[in-house]
């Protein structure tokens, strides 16, 4: 009885849900609790599913599940809800993914550092892209594979015991014995991954963590796919048949974007690809400087997923480090490649650079001819050996319209990839793809990143590279107008309150071709001691943030976002973009972006209020 109530349930949920839960891909911050992520809208949603409420105004007045879709999302939520309650669990236990080989990899590391054994158990096929030796290899990651006839041949095992299985439909399992967890792979959909044993609680948040950081949730798309086929009762339906006619669309649009003839290769995330650059130039190092310490080479307050990605490939691995990179403010880029190149060469190791341009969020561009040359340096170890190149990996999600890596462009003669998140401009913030190009001096690298791409079941969804066709084709033409609004806004600001300190490109870098639409700005502050200065002024920084998306709700967000089709996104980059930062590195200013869509004349007129409240 309990399960037709769900069902019917469901039916209806599906019917009244919000079109937000479809087609969003960030939340407003101010409605978001990140402590209560995901378990704040399950608990509000079972209390609606208790007593039936399923009414369009209900749905939307849930709290919101997670800032980033590609974290986890209402559908995800709710998709999760129902197997835990199928399968007689909590929701916590079950955790979905659009990756099927990710959820395997994220017990994989666990253990590692519990120092725990794994076996992976499977009767028919293991995820079709995953490759035992090089998961071994180059993650070094232990386990053991084990095929099985029949499941009473799965015994108790000191360790972990994964059981991987083929699911073409959303029902009850079968219990199994001495399973630790089951992952449920659904084709062409992504995967789920359930906790059956109490003991492995602790597991859960390192999984969802992987999933933050390295791979996406299920997508909305998906996940509703497999709802209304559990509402149906049916088995999956699914058809991607302009699949092959999207990605090489994409693939021709990217490469005339960027400049660059090699392949470019799309992701499901901006941190999906990046976590595949990062992993085929690991196993690259392994395979071409074997015994070489590897060195990536960070920016110490650039995007916390960047940040913290780069320290947890660091983790796992004995002979990779990650190095600081100061390029803000007082630093200068240049300068800190220099001295840290320098550094590196001396140690005989291999140097990988990761770096936005411009910077985030305080909007820099170094010189890139004095970049250029600081990166062609020839170089030599402590022994007089000609040291290891270093191979520059640019994100360029500020400004994916400039050319870096093309032939004659300022990058095309050092080793150099650039990637981009495609939920800013290449989508409209429509999807969360990413994608990355390199120039013809690190093509060779390309066939690794590759791999680990496959490997991870990274790529792009067959949605994904339909809303990517279609949007990038205008993508310039929004980047340009929405650079106008935003030099328009920073003018205005500039003249309306000349003591707040503005950061944006100069003129100068706009007719070089960096046209960004977001600029951060340090509002001014008072008081008698450092302490009462800055909390004078992250107060103001709200005072701001609040009115704007208060007197202008239907343009102006409190989101972290960039990129979009139309209105102005603020945030706070400290409590946002840059969460998982050290703590003295993070910059509580405001950061605002603005799109080529929006009322400029009313976001001066609340901002103008907004200066004269100041006492």
């Amino acid at each position: 009885m309990e399960a037709n109530k769900m069902l019917n349930y469901i039916k209806d949920v599906l019917q009244n849900m919000p079109n937000d839960w479809i087609n969003l891909t960030t939340h407003r911050l101010d409605i978001y609790n990140e402590e209560l992520a995901k378990t704040q809208f399950i608990e509000e949603f079972d209390k609606l599913f208790q007593v039936n409420n399923a009414s369009a105004a209900s749905l939307n007045a849930l709290p919101t599940a997670y800032d980033y879709i590609r974290l986890g999302h209402p559908l995800s939520c709710v998709l999760e809800w129902v197997i835990a309650n199928l399968e007689e669990t909590t929701s916590k236990n079950v955790i979905s993914f659009s990756s099927q080989t990710v959820p395997i990899l994220a017990i994989l590391r666990k253990n590692l550092f519990e120092k725990k054994n794994t076996q992976i158990i499977y009767k028919n096929t293991l995820p079709s892209s995953f490759d035992a030796e090089i998961v071994k290899r180059v993650y070094g990651y232990e386990f053991e594979l084990k095929k099985v006839d029949t499941l009473d041949q799965i015994s108790n095992f000191n360790g972990s015991t994964i059981y991987v299985s083929e699911k073409n439909e959303i029902s009850k399992s079968s219990k199994i014995q001495n399973i630790d967890f089951s992952l449920n792979l659904y084709s062409n959909l992504g995967s789920v991954l359930i906790i059956n044993n109490q003991a492995q609680e602790d597991y859960i948040s390192e999984i969802q963590h992987v999933r933050r950081r390295e791979t996406i949730a299920m997508t909305p798309i998906n996940c509703l796919l497999a709802l209304n086929a559990y509402v149906k009762q049916s088995t999956f339906n699914i058809q991607n048949t302009k699949l092959e006619t999207n990605k090489n669309s994409v693939l021709e649009l990217i490469t005339n974007i960027t400049g660059t003839t090699t392949k470019p290769l799309v992701a499901s995330s901006g941190l999906s690809m990046q976590y595949a650059i990062m992993m085929g130039l690991v196993h690259d190092a392994q395979v071409n400087h074997k015994g070489k310490a590897i060195k990536f080479i960070v920016p110490p307050n650039c995007y916390g997923g960047t940040n913290d990605q780069a320290r947890r490939v660091a983790a796992c691995i004995d002979n990779v480090e990650v190095v600081d990179l100061p390029v803000d403010g007082e630093n200068d880029m240049v300068s800190s490649i220099h001295t840290v190149l320098d550094e590196v060469a001396k140690e005989d190791a291999v140097p990988y650079i990761i770096a936005e341009i411009p910077t985030n969020p305080r909007v820099e561009v170094p010189n890139l001819g004095d970049l250029r040359d600081a990166l062609k340096k020839p170089r030599k170890t402590s022994s007089g050996e000609i040291a290891v190149d270093p191979v520059f990996i640019l994100d360029q999600t500020f400004c994916p319209n400039t050319l870096f890596l093309g032939e004659n462009e300022i990058l095309s003669t050092v080793r150099a990839i650039s990637y981009a998140s495609g939920s800013k401009f290449p989508s409209g913030g429509k999807c969360t793809a990413g994608y990355c190009v390199a120039n013809k001096k690190a093509k060779d690298l390309m066939d690794k990143i590759d791999l680990h791409l496959e490997l991870c079941d990274n790529e792009a969804t067959a949605l994904q590279y339909e809303i990517l066709a279609a949007q990038l084709p205008s993508m310039n033409q929004r980047i340009k107008d929405a650079y106008q609004n935003t030099r328009a806004f920073v003018d205005y600001i500039k003249d309306k309150l000349p003591e707040a300190k503005i950061n944006f490109v100069s003129q100068e870098l706009a007719q070089q071709g960096f046209t960004p639409s977001v600029f951060s700005l340090g509002l001014p502050t008072k008081g008698n001691t450092p302490e009462e200065k800055e909390a004078y002024k992250r107060d103001l920084n709200l005072r701001l943030i609040h009115l704007m998306i208060t007197e202008i709700p239907n343009e102006s967000k409190y989101c972290v976002s960039y990129g979009q089709l139309k209105g102005c996104y603020w945030t706070i980059p400290a409590t946002s973009t840059q969460g998982t930062t050290k703590e003295g590195d993070k910059d509580y200013i405001v950061r605002a972006s603005l799109s080529p869509n929006l009322d400029l004349e009313r976001h001066k007129e609340v901002f103008s209020k907004f200066v004269d409240s100041i006492e």
